[in-house]
């Protein structure tokens, strides 16, 4: 087995090892800003009553779960909880269109969040709602 050669990938540009490949997907350092984005934009989109795009957020954040289960399967049981703990709740109070429900589940994920960073060994990353609504998508209900 020895003299087997590597399988690879080619494109126009050279080769990559399938173990080059697996090494160029994203981790949670990569992943976290793109689930910090939707997190917010969730929150705000149910707050002006435009429950497509919270729905639509949750479900970009449940997708980045997966991607994060599958590249760094040592927190797979930690985001599963995560997921099942808020996520779920989230879901339901979105479905139900009730902001009350709503901010407070994604307060206590805000919470949750920051204990896993620290249980992962990064209490520098406190994460919090920015003041803010995000200025590029509309907030509002949908027409």
């Amino acid at each position: 087995m020895a003299d087997e050669k590597p399988i690879v990938g080619r494109t126009k540009h050279g080769e990559l090892t399938l173990d080059q490949i697996a090494e160029l997907q994203p981790g949670l350092g990569q992943l976290m800003p793109l689930m910090s984005e939707r997190y917010w934009i969730c929150y705000y989109a149910a707050k002006g009553g435009n429950w497509a795009l919270a729905a639509y957020q949750l479900n970009g954040l449940r997708s980045l779960f997966k991607k994060s289960n599958t590249t760094r399967p040592k927190y797979k049981g930690m985001l599963e909880r995560y997921a099942k703990a808020i996520f779920d709740p989230l879901a339901q109070s979105i479905e139900a269109k009730n902001f009350t429900e709503f901010e407070g589940c994604y307060l206590q994920g805000i919470e949750l969040a920051n204990e896993m960073h620290v249980t992962t060994h990064h209490p520098e990353i406190i994460w919090k709602l920015p003041s803010t609504p995000p200025q590029h998508l509309e907030m509002g209900p949908c027409v």
